[in-house]
């Protein structure tokens, strides 16, 4: 018996060697944010990760054990090597690749991967490859296939390939095998705990990456894919239901003596809503940005009104989208557009827009079905739609119709549309792999070049559009608002996917139909895109009180804060204190301001009661 033991724990500890390997890699890949982290401290990554390797070997050693066990009580099925051979090879090149995978993943989204980026995948795979095309491919195919060819290699060295051995008797054999299956279920559950093993337990220290080094990749997915299939409770469960309702409500009260400034001279103007893709406020020069890049929204912003602290609700344009549109709160680990049973039943400003007599538009030069776009906006009463299909293959990149060919789109037929009208264009040009039409502003292989290029690009074609829209009748009656889908690490590549400044965008309104008072003016009340909603709404005179996540930021009294979240974890923005929390490890990681335990512990206690309201209001949709 101890010799069949013997085989089953050289394939386990096989495993357990490749996951060591898998983690090295991951840390060496990002060797750039370790430079100040004592070694120390990163060599813990491999102890408190060892836990989760080990339930994820558990996980990949369950059909080698029954088929053992079979062959094992039942000698005359005959043992078949090929078969555990092709095992372990399809397994190692899947998990090789995974590897090259997450690095692109975890660069962009601050998280492993998980259902969120697969769903992508299969849904809208040309998306997927084409977000992906900024990572670097020799080295991806280099780690890749040393990776895989030395995990075969040592797979030779480590694991027998031969049948078990059979001087034992049934029953002894039996009860081996239940000691196997139970020994098996405890390395899965990762020990006698009262509580099984979640990611918490791979938690150890307050440097997110070291944590997300420890976690291992394959059980992230595993476990991620299982929740999303079958879990539908609330995650962010931090009080009681009344105690966080009271205090999400106090954020919204209204004052009897609250007045708001009336910023337009027309009471039924046309509007045109222009969200910009990944356009962070590092790029404007107006939010302290670089200089250059943008130099017509600068141009704009001096003339308009500009809101100078708005956060994205989250980190990606399906978020923004419903952030912007719906006024709901990014829900962190979830994307309610992707449910059309919940994100049907949501409210949007196109909806009230239509039912006040204005003809409705959308117009994005990408495929409209791309996390399931298409299916919200036409629930939400957008009777025209305009997407990719609608261009020739040679205004193309990658992702869709180059952004100053869906703005000339959009000017043709807003020529001969019927007023009043609400018209939203989404960009898509400045995301990756950062494609262009023409020559770039700032030449350079560099990724941060090439994003400085798509924005300065993009900019240009806003530039021109209200250039030519100017000329047109509509104009003088027209609001136009530009506002980002969300923001981006890039062009200073120094942020992590929880630090505030990833988050913060431009908000602005602009046209004739501002009163000249308001033009150049600057609104510093700190807010979120969910407030677009109610603030567009007030000046229209139009009831907003469905838009319960959303607030009037000209209204003079209101306090200002924000809410933002990615992918397990929230911030919390006010005048007084910014932090930012990460849920698995239950710690504050980011402080704006000096650590402050009063206004530490009231930002935090208000954001997770925030968090938790939009999350079970997201399941009780």
């Amino acid at each position: 018996m101890l010799k069949s033991f013997l085989l089953l724990f050289r394939f386990y500890l096989f495993w357990l060697l490749f996951f060591f390997l898998e983690r090295f890699i991951f840390l060496a890949y990002f060797y750039h944010k370790l430079r100040d982290i004592p070694f120390s401290e990163i060599l813990q990554t491999f102890v408190f990760g060892v836990r989760m390797d080990a339930s994820m070997a558990g996980y990949i050693s369950i059909v080698p054990l029954i088929f053992f066990l079979i062959i094992w009580i039942v000698p005359r099925i005959p043992f078949k090597e090929y078969i555990l051979r092709a095992y372990i090879v399809i397994l190692i090149v899947l998990f090789s690749l995974i590897t090259v995978i997450n690095f692109n993943i975890y660069r962009e989204w601050g998280s492993k991967l998980n259902s969120k980026a697969l769903e992508l995948f299969f849904n809208s795979p040309r998306e997927a490859l084409a977000s992906g095309a900024s990572s670097p491919l020799l080295l991806s195919t280099v780690v890749f296939l040393t990776l895989g060819i030395s995990a075969i290699a040592l797979s030779r060295f480590m694991i027998r390939y031969q049948s078990p051995e059979n001087k034992l008797g049934v029953g002894t054999k039996l009860g081996a095998g239940i000691v196997f299956l139970l020994a098996l279920f405890l390395a899965i559950r990762g020990g006698l705990d009262a509580s099984p093993i979640n990611q918490s337990m791979a938690y150890f220290s307050n440097r997110p990456l070291l944590n997300h080094a420890a976690i291992n990749t394959e059980w992230n997915l595993v476990h991620d894919l299982l929740k999303q299939d079958f879990n539908n409770k609330n995650p962010y469960r931090y009080y009681k239901n009344d105690e966080a309702i009271s205090i999400v409500r106090n954020l919204y009260k209204e004052n009897p003596n609250d007045t708001s400034m009336s910023i337009l001279n027309h009471s039924k103007p046309n509007v045109v809503l222009v969200i910009l893709e990944s356009f962070t406020a590092d790029l404007i020069e107006k939010l302290g940005g670089e200089k250059g890049i943008t130099p017509n929204i600068d141009k704009l912003i001096s003339q308009g009104l500009f809101f100078d602290h708005i956060y994205a609700s989250g980190d990606r344009t399906d978020k923004g989208l419903i952030a912007v549109l719906s006024a709901f709160p990014s829900q962190a680990t979830r994307s309610i557009i992707r449910l059309n049973d919940k994100q049907e039943k949501l409210p949007a400003i196109s909806q009230l827009f239509k039912k006040n007599g204005y003809v409705t538009s959308f117009y994005y030069g990408g495929q409209s079905e791309f996390f399931n776009i298409k299916s919200y906006l036409l629930s939400h009463d957008f009777n025209k739609l305009v997407d990719k299909s609608a261009f020739n293959n040679e205004d193309m990149s990658s992702w869709g119709a180059f952004d100053h060919k869906v703005f000339q789109q959009n000017l043709i037929d807003l020529n001969v549309s019927k007023e009043p009208f609400f018209s939203t264009i989404l960009t898509l040009s400045n995301h990756e792999p950062f494609q262009l039409p023409s020559p770039p502003r700032f030449p350079g292989d560099r990724v941060e070049d090439k994003f400085r290029s798509t924005a300065y690009y993009t900019d240009a074609s806003l530039g021109e559009y209200l250039k030519q829209a100017s000329s047109q009748d509509w104009y003088k009656n027209t609001l136009f608002i530009i506002v980002a889908d969300h923001g981006h690490r890039l062009p200073k590549n120094t942020y992590e996917i929880y630090d505030p400044g990833r988050f913060r965008i431009p908000l602005l309104f602009y046209g004739n139909v501002l009163k000249n008072k308001y033009k150049g003016m600057v609104v510093s009340t700190i807010g979120n895109q969910t407030d677009l909603a109610a603030t567009l709404l007030s000046q229209l005179k139009v009831p907003h009180d469905e838009f319960k996540w959303s607030r009037n930021l000209l209204n003079q009294n209101a306090a200002g804060f924000s809410f933002f979240s990615w992918d397990n974890g929230f911030g919390f923005a006010t005048q007084d204190q910014t932090i930012s929390f990460d849920n698995p490890s239950q710690q504050i990681i980011y402080h704006k301001k000096i650590k402050n335990n009063e206004s530490d512990s009231t930002s935090l206690r208000i954001g997770k009661a925030y968090m938790q309201e939009v999350f079970q209001t997201f399941l009780n949709y």
